[in-house]
This record gives C-alpha cells, structure tokens and sequence, in this order.
C-alpha cells in the first residue's frame, strides 16, 4: 500500500514505479512554466520592505497581513456572536437557524476554489481587497436585516470571503517553505487574538445596543481591512513568474481542469479526505456552539461572547506557540496522528457535559488537537503543488472546511433536536477513531 509522508513531502520508496512515474510527470508538468528569481531580481514578487519594531525587524507585507487577519476575525466573531440572537428575534428556531448557515457554507464552498485561483493569477493585494470586500457587504446587509428573508440575502455576498485563505497564501508565498507550517501557525495566532477580542466586543454591543449595530461594527472594521490591504500588500508575492508559450492556452480563474488536476496530486487527495472526516464533528459542534449556548446552557449574549473568548485564546495559544515547538521536536506525520488519537477522548468526554465549567475544561483538548492537526494538514498540501498553485490547493482546503460547514448546520440542527448535546461527542468519538485507525494502518512505517 502505499503512504504519504507528511515530511518528505513524497510516496514512501514502497510505491509502484507507475506512481513515481505519474508524480514525475505531474510535477514536470506544473513546474515547466516556472521562473525563480533570485533577491535582487523577482519580476513576479515585489521586493520586500521591513519595519523595525522595539529592535526586531518585520517584512511589512507579512505584518500588515497579520494585521488584517486580526482585523477579520474580530469583526467575523463580532457577527457570529450577535447573530443566533437576532434570529431568535426574528422568530427563527434552531433547526432554520441550520439552514441559514448551511446556506453561508454552500456559499463559501463555491467560492473558496475560485478564490484560491483568483489570488495565484491576479496576486495576494487584489485577492485581499476581494475577500474584504465580501465580507463588508456580507455585514453590512446583515445590520439592514429586519426579516428573515433578509438574513439569507445577508448570506450571498459571502461567496469570497476568504481572508483567512488570502492570508495564508501570501504567508506561504514569502515565507520559509521549511517553516511554513509555524509561520501558517503564527497567522492562527493574530486569528485567534481576534477570536478573543471580537466575540467580547460583539457580546458588549449587543447588549447596550442591538445586534444590527454589532453588524455595522464588522462592517466598519472590514472596510479599514480594504484600506490595509491596498497600502500594504504588494501586488504580487509569489517567487515564480509563468513563462507562457504560444501552444499554451490562458490559464483562468475557471479553469476546472486545473483544480481537479491539484485534487489528484500525488498525497493530496489523502490529506483531504482526512481534513474532511475529521473536521466533520468539530463543525457540527461549531455551527451550532451559539444556539447550544443559548438554549442548553441559558447563557445571555455577554457569557456567550466570554465562551468563544476563551476558546479563541486557547486557539492563539497551540496555533501561535505549540505548532512551532512541535514541528522542531516531531515530524508533521507523527504530529498528525497523535493529535488525531487525543481528540478520540476529548469527544468522548464532551458528551457527558452538563454545565459551563466542564465544557470550558472538555474544550481545551479539543481546540489543542484540532488546531494541531489542520496547521500540519494545511502546510502539507501546499507542498503537494508547485508553487505557482499553492492558492489554488489552499482554495480546496479551504472547500472541505466549507463543504462541512454546509453539512454541520443541518446535522448539528436535528441531532440536538432529537438526541440532545451529547450527540455531538458520541459522533466526535465514533468518527475520530475511525480516522485514528486510518492513520496508523497508512502511516505505520512513517
């Protein structure tokens, strides 16, 4: 059988010699269209600038992309927070409240490809502008919502409300492709300062205000993340240029041949299929945290908003510091499959929760193994490419996680209808062990 071997970043030596020919074939013919430049002459990357800040010195591109990234997620958590309240205002139950996001998902899940080649041909400023872009209109109809029917149009302008993808891609264009996995890291550190700023901002304007103004505040944040973007991300951040030749037809945001093309790539199929079995639980939570938060736990807007803090901090904490340390001690492989058999327990013991205390202690494991696991699976599959596509595989990353957020809602919506909060561990633990199994039978000599 064969394995993939998460830091070679190649098929184990026992594959078939018709695989090594297909990956052979595959990479000559994706790199054939690529020039490197060296430091002093990139054509396709503008050079970088620094900034000094109390004696450490910063590529100004990577630190205004943090920034932004920070930016986003406080104003996506501001909206995530206020939103099951406005829909319990609107007369919405639990079960539609599903639907909703499921239709925010199914909207994502279409964009996120086409973002992802969207930024390799066009470069990391307007793929920025775009998704901010998105986003600010997303909010903006959200805080104009007085009907339900509203609330779904809110939903649509989403289709390209992908910073967090945008952000990942310029850090993996200019970074260090050996640290690439610490710095996508390091980018989950200022999402999860965000995380813990926005749900408490968005907890505090509900309550004094509504929650169409917490909308307005997002909306308001998105638009300063425009102004960033376009002062301080080069139009250009890859390293390789395309030299086109006359037989070679227009590459184009479209181009489906193409993304399936990456989908086959040798290892990349693997990793997705276990991004999506695992992610699968943890999204049928995540979707419905706010109503399970409302409804099981009886927590007002504020208490909600401490919730989602706290798991933020947690995220800031293993993304930023502990993928770093890992990755020095351990290989991405070795991370990957013990993280996967730590959240196994972690579910187990989320479905005997019964108050705030215990779920606040569950959570920390949980956040701890997942964080882990998708940093490792995200800088794997850039790896799996050239780098002229590595948009493009962070755009079908970027799918999975939107394919299960448009599945979670509705799942999330009828297991707590009829089965209770429990059900989200009991699935948890079933599905995780499951991918454990998977995992060690396929990586066994790694």
């Amino acid at each position: 059988m064969a394995t993939y071997n998460l830091r070679s970043r190649k098929l184990d030596p026992q594959n078939t010699e018709r695989e090594e020919m297909k990956e052979n074939s595959f990479a000559k013919a994706d790199t054939s269209r690529l020039t490197f430049t060296d430091e002093e002459d990139r054509p396709a990357m503008s050079k970088p600038t620094n900034i000094k800040l109390f004696g450490w010195s910063f590529n100004t591109a990577i630190a205004a992309t943090h920034v932004n990234i920070f930016l986003y997620a406080t104003c996506f958590w501001i909206q995530t927070g206020a939103l099951p309240y406005l829909t319990k205002k609107l007369g919405v139950d639990m079960v539609v409240f599903g639907y909703l996001q499921t239709t925010f998902a199914v909207v994502q899940l279409a964009g996120g490809p086409l973002f992802g080649r969207f930024g390799d041909l066009f470069g990391g400023r307007a793929a920025m502008i775009l998704a901010f872009t998105s986003a600010s209109a997303t909010y903006l109809f959200l805080g104009l919502a007085d009907s339900f029917p509203l609330l779904f149009i809110s939903r649509l302008p989403s289709v390209f409300m992908h910073a967090m993808q945008g952000g990942q891609m310029i850090v993996t264009d200019m970074g260090d492709k050996e640290q690439r996995a610490a710095s996508l890291g390091m980018l989950g550190l200022s999402y999860g300062v965000g995380m813990v700023v926005g749900p408490f901002i968005g907890g505090l304007i509900t309550k004094f205000f509504s929650e169409q103004t917490a909308a307005f505040a997002a909306f308001l944040g998105s638009l300063l993340s425009i102004v960033f973007a376009y002062f301080f991300t080069p139009k250009k951040t890859k390293k390789a240029s395309v030299t086109s030749t006359i037989e070679e037809k227009p590459s184009s945001v479209f181009d489906v041949k193409k993304i399936v093309r990456l989908v086959m790539a040798p290892g990349a199929m693997f990793l997705l299929i276990i991004r999506a079995a695992a992610g699968i639980p943890i999204g049928v939570f995540q979707s419905m945290f706010s109503v399970v938060a409302l409804e099981t736990f009886k927590l007002p807007p504020e208490q909600n908003g401490y919730i989602l803090s706290y798991i933020g901090v947690l995220t800031m904490i293993v993304q930023g510091l502990g993928v770093g340390v890992l990755t020095k001690k351990y290989s991405e492989t070795s991370i990957l499959k013990w993280s996967s058999f730590s959240l196994i327990f972690s579910y187990l013991a989320l479905s005997f929760v019964t108050d705030v205390q215990q779920l606040c202690i569950v959570i920390a494991p949980l956040v701890m193994g997942l964080a882990s696991s998708n940093i490792v699976i995200s800088s794997a599959l850039t790896r799996t490419v050239s780098e002229l596509d590595t948009g493009a595989m962070l755009g079908l990353n970027m799918a999975v996680n939107s394919f299960i957020r448009s599945l979670s809602p509705t799942v999330g919506g009828i297991l707590l209808k009829y089965y209770g909060f429990a059900s989200f561990g009991y699935l948890g633990f079933v599905m995780l062990t499951g991918v454990t199994i998977f995992l060690f039978l396929r990586m066994k000599d790694v």
